[in-house]
């Protein structure tokens, strides 16, 4: 089997190096086999540290999430943090998820840490993505990992790195970081000997502490009192949201939880779904049925690192139907502003914070409760890093993003699944003690406020080939926009990646505030949005299409959301025209 240059070159230096003896046998053993694709896949690059830290496919190889790319990414933000904070005692914390080697890789990380003289405040069992965001911020810590791969597939794992604010590096410090993980050239360099004494377990201590300050954010806990044997379903889907949902939930006070057995024990082989995302009816099924069962009033699902989460809730029509991340966002931050506005909280200092491709709902309600919005690149590390510069001179209230994640206070920095089901469940609460569900909530929003509908479409281009249509196909929309789009005429283009918005009438440019990022948004005259924007993580180009329109009664709902359907798929027609 003839190779690369580069390539062989690679495998030559994992089958000759400082690496162990189970790891070359795995590597002779794709040689032997004779499968080229198998074997190219896992050595025709590095496994690229990227802006968030890693993701991959688990295996031997340079392209692969083993013991040696979590020892070198770890290393490199070792030498980061060496040099960022020198001559002080450096301390770092580390969780994993419930995936398939993730304690392993967690004690990798710990050891290398550890050689390099960080203290490593250690989480001895799994845990959730948001409590390590707190922990990093209550230890004092200049630094984070957490061992997951979030809802991908069972073969994936990951690493994400968080600065000292709790969130995810953000420019320039992982640029730094980057740095740091490509400088290092040889396994040579990675200092794998563990130091006992510089590693300290944590766990329950913590999870008291988290779910104490989170119950201490609750804003209508009279309705709750009222309403708390409210029927609930949680599922945490094979994942960490068993070790703290349930917890948060009854630290709230409700009373009547059933969980989702058959999902309930942490699993990385994720036994009953194709994903573990809640995001995918597939992955809702048994959480749905057991709802049928027992007649619920929510459900809840949360993601493997449990820092996402799924609902669902009875319609009108006595089904059960899944809620998507726009429209779960719009709901919790109109009741955030409702209830603060109840209380008398809102004094003027308060802010709510959402992505750009997040629908535009959210910033209708908070001009109509005269609270501040913010918008920022899509990305929950934009939304923490936005969040810290504010700390101190305002009050954040929460905020969100349309892929199902959203955060209440200001305790973490990353999206978080266990304050957002107990805020679910308290929203639920608070309009379950007005007589309302929250299906019947959100068609009041949408007769308030417009009825706003979300889609995400997404195109699969695989390959070099795929990503260099991908980028023909930014720069055919850059160069050349479209003049209409669902038979409104385009009058908008903001460009993220040139910085500048661009008024197709009167050709008037004018600056755009965010970090450079290749999106593309498309606005029209009846105020429908497109945005283009090609994936980081996937081969995929995702368009994030946004329409609106009047609803007059909640009667008109189904007809008003069917001709906002047929919409989308009119401006999806006309941009791939």
């Amino acid at each position: 089997m003839q190779l690369e240059a580069a390539i062989q070159n690679t495998i030559n230096e994992w089958l000759n190096g400082n690496y162990d003896q189970q790891t070359k046998e795995e590597i002779q053993k794709l040689i032997d086999s004779e499968a080229s694709t198998e074997l190219v896949d896992a050595f025709y690059r590095s496994l690229e540290f990227g802006t968030g830290g890693l993701r991959g496919i688990m295996g031997a190889g340079s392209n692969r999430i083993n013991k040696y790319t979590i020892g070198t990414a770890t290393q490199g933000l070792s030498n980061y943090l060496l040099k960022k904070y020198p001559g002080e005692q450096i301390k770092v914390a580390i969780a994993h998820d419930s995936r398939n080697q993730s304690d392993f890789f967690a004690k990798i990380t710990a050891d290398v840490f550890s050689a390099n003289g960080i203290h490593v405040y250690f989480f001895k069992e799994l845990r959730p993505t948001p409590e390590l965001s707190f922990a990093i911020r209550h230890l004092g810590c200049r630094s984070g990992v957490m061992l997951t791969a979030s809802h991908n597939p069972k073969e994936y794992n990951g690493y994400k790195a968080y600065g000292a604010d709790g969130g995810q590096f953000t420019s320039p410090d992982d640029n730094m970081v980057m740095d740091e993980v490509a400088n290092i050239k040889s396994i040579d360099e990675v200092k794998f000997e563990r130091n006992d004494k510089l590693v300290e377990l944590i766990g329950e201590e913590i999870d008291t502490l988290y779910l104490d300050q989170i119950t201490a954010l609750s804003v209508s806990p009279e309705a709750i009192a009222r309403q708390k044997d409210l029927k609930i379903v949680y599922s945490p889907i094979h994942g960490t949201g068993i070790t703290l949902v349930p917890k948060a939930l009854a630290q709230f006070g409700f009373t009547n939880l059933t969980l989702v057995k058959e999902q309930s024990t942490p699993d990385g082989n994720f036994p009953t779904v194709v994903y573990p995302n809640p995001e995918e009816k597939e992955a809702m099924t048994l959480a749905l049925n057991k709802a049928k069962e027992i007649d619920a009033d929510l459900v809840l699902a949360t993601d493997p690192d449990a820092d996402r989460v799924g609902i669902a809730v009875k319609n009108n029509d006595g089904e059960f139907v899944l809620l998507n991340g726009n429209q779960t966002g719009s709901l919790l931050i109109n009741y955030l502003l409702t209830a603060w506005q109840e209380k008398g909280k809102l004094d003027g200092n308060q802010y709510i914070v959402k992505t750009i491709v997040t629908t535009n709902l959210v910033e209708e309600i908070a001009k109509a409760k005269n609270v501040e919005y913010f918008n920022t690149l899509t990305g929950f590390k934009h939304i923490g890093h936005l969040i810290t510069s504010l700390q101190g001179k305002k009050t954040f209230i929460g905020g969100g993003e349309e892929s199902y994640g959203y955060l209440i206070g200001e305790l973490v920095r990353d999206k978080d699944a266990i304050i957002s089901c107990a805020f679910i469940a308290e929203m639920t609460a608070f309009y379950k003690d007005k007589g309302s569900s929250l299906y019947d909530a959100m068609l009041d929003m949408y007769v308030e406020y417009g009825l706003y509908k979300e889609e995400l479409v997404s195109l699969t281009k695989k390959g070099k080939t795929g990503a260099e249509e991908i980028k023909a196909m930014m720069e055919k929309f850059r160069n050349n926009p479209p003049l209409e789009l669902g038979g409104s005429k385009v009058k908008t283009l903001k460009d993220y990646e040139l910085g500048v918005e661009t008024n197709l009438d009167t050709k008037e440019k004018t600056k755009l505030d965010f970090p450079v990022s290749d999106v593309l948004q498309f606005i029209t005259e009846d105020g429908s949005i497109v945005s283009a924007r090609p994936s980081g993580t996937e081969p995929k180009i995702k368009f994030y299409c946004s329409v609106n329109a009047p609803l007059a009664d909640k009667a008109q709902f189904k007809t008003v959301d069917a001709a906002l359907g047929a919409k989308i798929k009119s401006l999806m027609d006309d941009l791939q025209a």
